[in-house]
C-alpha cells in the first residue's frame, strides 16, 4: 500500500505539535489536550489537527480556544521543523471517537451482564 506524502507531513504534523503541547505551550488550557490525529489535503495546503481533552464539553471548548490563539505559534514554529515551501493552514476539531468508543465498550459490558444474568436466573 502507498504510502502518501500528505499521510507522512500529516504523521510529522502531529509528532511537532504533539511535542510543543509537552514542552512549550504553557497554556492551561491545553493543558489535558492530546494530538489524535492530522489529516492533510494532497495539495499539502490544509490540515486538520483532531484532538482530545479531558473532561467535559467546556473542556473541550477551552481548549479548542487555546489551540486557536496559539495557532500563529505552532505554525512558526512547524515551518522551521518541516522545512516545506508551504505551511498548510491549520484547522483544529475535537475528536470524538475515544466517547463513541467507550459508548460502545459500555453497551458491550451491559450486553454481557445481562446475559450473565439470565444464564443464573435460567439455573
Amino acid at each position: 500500500m502507498l504510502y502518501k506524502r500528505a499521510d507522512r507531513v500529516g504523521d510529522l504534523i502531529q509528532e511537532v505539535i504533539s511535542e510543543m503541547l509537552l514542552r512549550d505551550l504553557n497554556d492551561p488550557r491545553l493543558e489535558s489536550v492530546t494530538i489524535t490525529e492530522v489529516k492533510i489535503t494532497d495539495d499539502l495546503k490544509l490540515a486538520t489537527v483532531f484532538f482530545s481533552a479531558m473532561g467535559s464539553h467546556p473542556k473541550e471548548e477551552e481548549s479548542l480556544h487555546g489551540l486557536q490563539s496559539a495557532m500563529g505559534y505552532i505554525k512558526k514554529r512547524l515551518g522551521r521543523e518541516l522545512r516545506l515551501r508551504y505551511i498548510p493552514d491549520l484547522s483544529f476539531k475535537v475528536d470524538h471517537s475515544f466517547d463513541y468508543g467507550s459508548k460502545i465498550d459500555r453497551l458491550i459490558q451491559t450486553i454481557k451482564e445481562e446475559k450473565d444474568r439470565n444464564l443464573t436466573e435460567d439455573r
